[in-house]
């Protein structure tokens, strides 16, 4: 029987958590003649109830597993955290505030079974419900990216979607430390189905994604898998160079012709305003590249583990004796 493990990214969702779990239960139910589920909930440094609630349901479902970080290292890091420990024949990423149903679920592992794809990716068809502003940028994001990059990222692409096990060790083999996943996955290639469903409203807390977040998290995509900007500073360099020769010239003639007047000097300091902005803008984009290369080049791990469910068994399948003189350890 195949085992499908979904990773479910989780900071501060103490009041989504139990909610989704009783949503994933009925799906787990219904197909458990068909695979196994482990459910792998990865906390990322929340400061609410959210690690206690994974511990309480590890114990009362042993398909529930849990990894804790040691502090905020970031959604991506987390996706990366769970598809190193998932063990399951197929992986799924899905939000816990349900906005990636998990009704979908089935056909996603009957087309996997049926169907020549190793990956089968959801989309939203329409954004309602969304701020509008929002909406516009991240329309205008994926316009840019698709237009900039070589990694095609489907519109309106989500992070939930179900891997066979060749995807996901694909994945697996680019640790960078600057993650972005919907690139990655598009990079990997591998065949890949698009499922579309509409918006779909959190089912409790608040986002964590803000429009500061968001314009963050777009820039990492672009630097990520795009080089133009890079090209853009060098092109803009050559056009001022270019009308620097020109206005050198004109300045030629018009002192021949018509002498040097004083006037003038509004003028030049618009310029001088000008041309050091765009150096500045030139010098800011090469700082973005060089940032990212300082950070890979430290080697720093994606994300540490405070605490997992594989240790708590660790701990509890150990001898009583040993149990007992661990915790005396750590009582100093």
């Amino acid at each position: 029987m195949d085992k499908i493990s979904i990773i479910i990214p989780c900071f501060n969702e103490e009041e989504a958590l139990p909610i989704y779990y009783a949503e994933m239960k009925k799906v787990m139910d219904s197909m458990k003649k068909q695979t196994s589920f482990e459910l792998l909930f990865v906390d990322d440094g929340s400061s609410d109830r959210t690690y206690e609630i994974m511990k309480d349901l590890h114990r009362k479902d042993g398909r529930c597993q849990y990894l804790s970080f040691s502090r905020n290292f970031g959604k991506e890091a987390a996706i990366y955290a769970g598809l190193q420990n998932a063990s399951g024949d197929y992986a799924a990423i899905m939000d816990v505030d349900l906005q990636d149903p998990p009704s979908l679920l089935p056909d996603m592992y009957r087309i996997l079974k049926e169907e020549a794809y190793d990956s089968v990716a959801t989309r939203r068809s329409t954004r309602m419900g969304e701020p509008k502003i929002r909406s516009f940028l991240s329309k205008e994001f994926y316009n840019v990216i698709n237009k900039i990059s070589k990694t095609e990222i489907v519109s309106g692409a989500r992070d939930y979607r179900l891997m066979n096990r060749k995807m996901i060790d694909a994945v697996l083999e680019m640790s960078e430390y600057n993650r972005f996943s919907k690139g990655i996955f598009g990079w990997v290639g591998f065949r890949t189905k698009w499922l579309e469903y509409e918006n779909i409203e959190r089912s409790a807390g608040e986002t964590k994604w803000n429009v500061k977040k968001l314009f963050i998290y777009s820039l990492e995509g672009i630097t990520g898998f795009s080089v133009v900007p890079l090209s853009i500073a060098a092109y803009m360099g050559v056009l001022f160079c270019g009308l620097s020769f020109l206005m050198i010239v004109a300045i030629v003639v018009r002192t021949l012709i018509w002498g040097d007047p004083v006037a003038g000097w509004p003028s030049m300091v618009c310029i001088l305003f000008g041309v050091g902005g765009v150096q500045l803008l030139c010098t800011g984009i090469l700082g973005q590249y060089l940032a990212k290369t300082y950070l890979e080049v430290k080697n720093r791990p994606v994300y540490l583990l405070k605490d997992s469910s594989k240790e708590e068994q660790r701990i509890m399948m150990m001898p009583l004796s040993q149990n007992l003189r661990r915790k005396s350890y750590g009582q100093g």
